[in-house]
């Protein structure tokens, strides 16, 4: 799949989701601000990036690649009570999530050695 397609899949906050209406439509809204999230934390890497050298930009790149795949496994979720129950306190769940991510814990442990 393309980096576009895959970019423009993931930042599609509306797809059907289940539970009750009001539930959706809770839903929806917190999952706009999860993608914003997803958006400020992703321009921020980007930022960071432009001004490394191209060793440390290309670990930047790769961690905004995990940064995206996180993105498109959050925002494919369906149900309503997801969204409710683990994203309605966003706080710095998205670092937390690139952080536990294996592929960043080998960055890391590159990086240190």
């Amino acid at each position: 799949m393309g980096a576009g397609r895959c970019a423009a899949m993931a930042r599609c906050v509306c797809p059907s989701m289940t539970g009750t209406a009001s539930q959706i439509e809770w839903a929806r809204r917190i999952k706009r601000q999860v993608n914003d999230e997803f958006d400020r934390v992703g321009a921020l890497l980007r930022s960071v990036a432009r001004k490394q050298s191209e060793a440390k930009r290309a670990e930047t790149e790769a961690v905004i690649g995990i940064l995206e795949d996180k993105r498109a496994e959050v925002m494919s979720k369906q149900q309503a009570g997801y969204f409710i129950h683990d994203w309605q306190e966003i706080g710095d769940q998205v670092r937390q999530m690139i952080f536990r991510d294996a592929r960043y814990q080998a960055i890391k442990s590159n990086r240190e050695a």
